[in-house]
């Protein structure tokens, strides 16, 4: 456990992902992953009002939905922290409006870490931020952070938030994994030095492509076929899957683990966000918490990885 950046949420190295809940998992596997994830110490959960809008039938708000009825029926909201994210209109009104929405189906006075998922391009920033900021001013959120914002909106963000005296900003969670490497080594990674962001990369196993399930001419019945598919078309496919294979094989543990140990050790990054829709994935990704690897281990991955 750690505090996240220069916060006080003292959290988990993994950050749960919850975008499978209400999708590929139902109430009672969320549950079972969510209870097996306290009892392994984790304590950090990621949702988002638009999961899981996407599954015919939802409306979005239903991941929110059953972690707060977990948190309700375990009684442990105080122990827990919960992250949530609200995208499109980013106006003070709209704002405010979906963060209390948020907080009722969370089944929480407080959110303890508010995103912007995706920046509004159209709207002034001054205006976005004014909004965020007045939901920590009234207590309603504990701190703010960035998700998928450009380079040049995120430098004028955190220009208006040290001159206009804002709550600051302590998290932001880009694209970044083993085989989707830029921009956020060259471009964004700088920033987040800069201003001492802690770094929570989403899709941190590629859409489940770096847990070694997906090989060329396998079939794998899954929701996440596709995408994690197309990175078998990748010409670095096969050298990192090698490294990850005898790394892990070395280790005695999980490709998964291996994968998101790299991530973890790479500079400003707090911890990966990934999901698990049954207690058998992840029991295959808590190890990388306890995983170290070694010098020679960190570059093999690197070189394997390297973008063209």
């Amino acid at each position: 456990m750690a505090n996240l950046g220069s916060s006080d949420l003292d959290v988990h190295p993994l950050c749960l992902g919850g975008n499978v809940f209400g999708w590929t998992a139902d109430r009672d596997a969320s549950f079972a992953v969510l209870d097996a994830y306290a009892a392994a110490g984790g304590n950090f959960i990621d949702t988002a009002a638009g999961y899981s809008a996407w599954v015919p039938g939802n409306k979005g708000g239903e991941s929110e939905t059953i972690i707060g009825e977990w948190f309700a029926a375990r009684g442990n909201r105080d122990e827990m922290v919960v992250a949530t994210k609200i995208r499109d209109d980013l106006s003070p009104d709209s704002v405010r409006r979906r963060a209390q929405e948020c907080a009722q189906r969370l089944q929480t006075d407080v959110i303890d870490l508010f995103y912007i998922h995706y920046d509004d391009v159209e709207r002034p920033m001054e205006e976005i931020l004014a909004g965020f900021d007045a939901l920590v001013q009234e207590g309603l959120v504990r701190y703010n952070a960035f998700s998928n914002i450009s380079e040049e909106r995120l430098r004028e963000a955190l220009a208006i938030i040290e001159r206009e005296g804002y709550a600051p900003f302590v998290a932001w969670q880009p694209h970044y994994n083993l085989m989707e490497r830029e921009p956020f080594e060259s471009r964004q990674r700088p920033i987040a030095q800069e201003a001492g962001l802690a770094v929570l990369p989403y899709w941190a196993l590629a859409s489940g492509f770096l847990t070694g399930k997906y090989r060329p001419g396998q079939e794998i019945d899954s929701p996440r076929a596709g995408q994690a598919g197309r990175y078998l078309e990748d010409p670095r496919a096969q050298p990192v899957l090698d490294a990850l294979d005898e790394i892990s094989a070395a280790h005695e543990t999980t490709v998964s683990a291996v994968a998101l140990a790299w991530l973890a050790a790479q500079p400003t990054v707090f911890g990966p966000v990934a999901s698990a829709r049954s207690v058998e994935q992840l029991a295959g990704i808590l190890p990388f918490v306890d995983l170290r690897l070694s010098d020679d281990e960190l570059r093999r991955l690197d070189e394997a990885s390297a973008p063209a």
